[in-house]
C-alpha cells in the first residue's frame, strides 16, 4: 500500500487549504471556457479540479484517494500513473498538475506524457523544498515554453505552453 492510500481519510484535512490557495492563484492567470477539457495529473481527491467549470478529468495512482474523489465529485477519474496517461494525443485543452510532480516515478517521462495529451495550456507546480526542484525546473523548461512563473508560499507555479 502506498503512502497516499494510507493517508486518504485525512488527505482533505492535511492539504485542502494549501491546494485551494494555489488554485486561487492559478485561476487569476488561466482562462477556462466551459467547453474545455481539463486534466489534473496527480489529482488526489479532486481538490484542484473542484473550482473549474468545464469538463474535468483526473488521474492518480492512489486507489483510496480516487475512491474518495468519486464520492465527492462527478468528475471522470482514472487510476493511472503520470508516466502512462490513458488518453489520446492533444485530448485536453488544459493539463494541470498541482504539487505532484516531485512524486512521479519518472518525472521526464511524465512531463512528456503531459505534453502529449495536452493541446497548449499547462500549469505545473513543484514544491520549493523538494530536493528535485532544480532538475524538475530544467525538465519543464526543456519540454515546455514557460510563459510565467509565480512563486507561491510553498510552490513554484509554472504557466506553460507548447
Amino acid at each position: 500500500m502506498q503512502y497516499y492510500d494510507i493517508i486518504a481519510r485525512s488527505y482533505e484535512e492535511l492539504y485542502k487549504e494549501e491546494q485551494l490557495k494555489k488554485i486561487k492563484i492559478i485561476k487569476k492567470h488561466l482562462k477556462v471556457k466551459p467547453n474545455y477539457k481539463l486534466l489534473d495529473v496527480g489529482c488526489g481527491i479532486g481538490i484542484s479540479t473542484e473550482p473549474w467549470r468545464c469538463k474535468r478529468y483526473g488521474i492518480d495512482t492512489s486507489k483510496e484517494l480516487l475512491r474518495r474523489a468519486k464520492k465527492k465529485n462527478q468528475i471522470k477519474y482514472k487510476l493511472a500513473p503520470a508516466e502512462a496517461i490513458p488518453y489520446p494525443n492533444n485530448f485536453f485543452d488544459i493539463v494541470i498538475s498541482v504539487t505532484s510532480i516531485q512524486n512521479f516515478k519518472d518525472i521526464e517521462k511524465a512531463l512528456r506524457e503531459i505534453k502529449r495529451v495536452g493541446k497548449n495550456k499547462f500549469v505545473l507546480t513543484i514544491l520549493k523544498k523538494s530536493p528535485k526542484w532544480e532538475s524538475v525546473d530544467k525538465l519543464i523548461r526543456r519540454y515546455f515554453r514557460v510563459n510565467k512563473i509565480i512563486e507561491e508560499k510553498k510552490d513554484f507555479i509554472y504557466f506553460c505552453s507548447n
